[in-house]
């Protein structure tokens, strides 16, 4: 697919600004579908749409790193039914996507408990995240079966056994090696966290990773979440301060 830099044009947005990393927790699909008489299912289905357009405008703008939060770990309890058709359509929305990841350069990762999907979509994820290994112009990376704490109690899990066989001291452990431990070594921290639907809660997602992120919630519910919404909240994040626990000096040397 092609594009030309007026597709992503926004006045007052400085492409040469732009943030490297970008999480969204995707909510909303059921109550898009609830207010439309329609089943949960198709709130998800009308969300993939929601996906592909989130990842061509970032890949369209250049942003290296895009983040979704795709299923949680609390995600297992809702019922079953949901759950295996949220699975199908995980599956379908993937191998539909293959081509275009592998066309335009996207590299898919997948953070999470990655054991716990069905052994189907097992499959498709690592048969894509393999095809797509060498991409270096965009990671898109998947959260699925993810849950914060449950990633921040496996990276203790590893490095006390690394304690227990002696293979690191435990006055060397510091931030630095603990984000070594995570699943997202490797992947800078995000500098932006976008939760739709109007919740006004992180729930579980990437817990140390956004220390420092700028925070948007917006109302929008998920499905309706779309292109120049999007670039507005990019505009308003180059307007921030970002001073990651300092504080500004002006040109005399005075706080602010």
């Amino acid at each position: 697919m092609n594009s030309s830099p007026s597709s992503v044009h926004l006045p007052g947005l400085d492409i040469a600004q732009l943030p490297a990393h970008v999480a969204i927790i995707m909510d909303g699909n059921g109550r898009w579908a609830k207010k439309r008489l329609l089943n949960r299912v198709k709130g998800h289905e009308k969300g993939a749409d929601t996906v592909r357009t989130v990842v061509r405008t970032c890949r369209e703008l250049g942003i290296r790193y895009l983040t979704l939060y795709a299923f949680s770990t609390e995600n297992w309890q809702r019922p079953k039914t949901e759950v295996e058709a949220l699975m199908t359509l995980l599956k379908r929305f993937l191998k539909s996507e293959k081509s275009e990841m592998l066309e335009h350069d996207i590299r898919l990762r997948v953070i999470g408990q990655i054991q716990n999907l069905p052994s189907g979509v097992r499959a498709t994820v690592e048969e894509i995240t393999t095809a797509t290994r060498d991409n270096s112009s965009m990671d898109l990376i998947l959260a699925l079966s993810y849950g914060g704490r449950a990633e921040i109690v496996d990276m203790v899990r590893t490095l006390a056994d690394k304690v227990r066989q002696e293979q690191i001291d435990p006055q060397a452990i510091d931030a630095e090696l603990v984000a070594d431990h995570l699943y997202t070594r490797e992947i800078p921290d995000p500098d932006i966290m976008i939760r739709t639907s109007g919740e006004m809660r992180i729930s579980n997602f990437l817990l140390w990773q956004i220390a420092y992120a700028e925070i948007f919630f917006t109302p929008t519910l998920w499905p309706d979440f779309g292109k120049e919404e999007l670039l507005q909240i990019l505009k308003d994040f180059q307007g921030r301060e970002r001073r990651y626990g300092k504080v500004k000096l002006q040109n005399n040397g005075v706080l602010e």
